[in-house]
């Protein structure tokens, strides 16, 4: 018996890193789910790979910042499973510099995969929950969203963004029983950092099943119960004085 048993999830960048490892810990426990993303042969790659084990799981191939693609992701959902129990905002994008040499290209990429999808796949999905007395939304953000770095102007203005749209969910959501929580990573190990990873000045790092151990607890706690805010690193990486 899995905790997560008869429920239904929806992680967004599920195709590959921390969506794929969160959506394979769902799985584990017993979810069903429907993996997201813009890149279709990777993500019906990644789905296959992900049912190999006995889970049930869906690809759906969508851009989470347009909002046809995104209604007719959570109308596909529902067609096909009748319920969503779970939302995972993972889809996520950085770019950054200078600010004086910002190009506003740069910044509006990273405002839309990070604030406008998480805002459009929370709205559909808010009101499927509604409708039938709760469910659960995941909003993955960031350790930039407490402690910022030089030259990640969009990607961390859009994590502190994304606590704020967490905060409001939760509050929105509280009457019926919408349970919103935002989770934090630090230094995650996903395919686009194993080269630098091993370089002798490399930071330390923690695996993205290690982080998605986390994810699964916020989504296993009784529906009366909420991890409003988690921040999860490596013990080893500076974050206490980090600048």
């Amino acid at each position: 018996m899995g905790k997560l048993d008869g429920k239904v999830a929806l992680v967004t960048g599920g195709n590959r890193g921390i969506g794929k490892g969160i959506a394979r810990g769902l799985a584990a426990e017993g979810a069903s789910v429907v993996i997201t993303a813009r890149d279709k042969q990777v993500l019906e790659q990644t789905a296959k790979e992900l049912s190999e084990g006995g889970a049930t799981i869906v690809a759906h191939p969508t851009d989470v910042t347009d909002e046809a693609q995104v209604e007719a992701l959570f109308a596909a959902a529902m067609k096909r499973f009748n319920r969503l129990d779970i939302l995972v905002n993972n889809a996520g994008a950085f770019d950054g510099g200078p600010i004086e040499n910002l190009s506003l290209e740069a910044w509006e990429k990273v405002m839309a995969v990070n604030l406008r999808g998480p805002f459009l796949c929370t709205r559909s999905a808010f009101r499927i929950m509604k409708k039938q007395g709760g469910g659960r939304i995941i909003n993955i953000g960031s350790i930039s969203a407490q402690r910022v770095r030089l030259n990640s102007a969009p990607y961390s203005t859009s994590k502190h963004g994304l606590w704020g749209l967490t905060q409001v969910t939760a509050l929105e959501g509280r009457d019926h029983g919408i349970v919103c929580g935002c989770l934090h990573p630090g230094n995650t190990l996903v395919e686009r950092r194993e080269e630098s990873a091993k370089r002798e000045d490399a930071e330390p790092m923690m695996t993205v099943d290690e982080l998605a151990q986390t994810a699964v607890l916020m989504a296993s706690l009784p529906p009366h119960v909420n991890l409003l805010e988690a921040i999860v690193l490596p013990v080893g990486q500076l974050y206490i004085g980090r600048g």
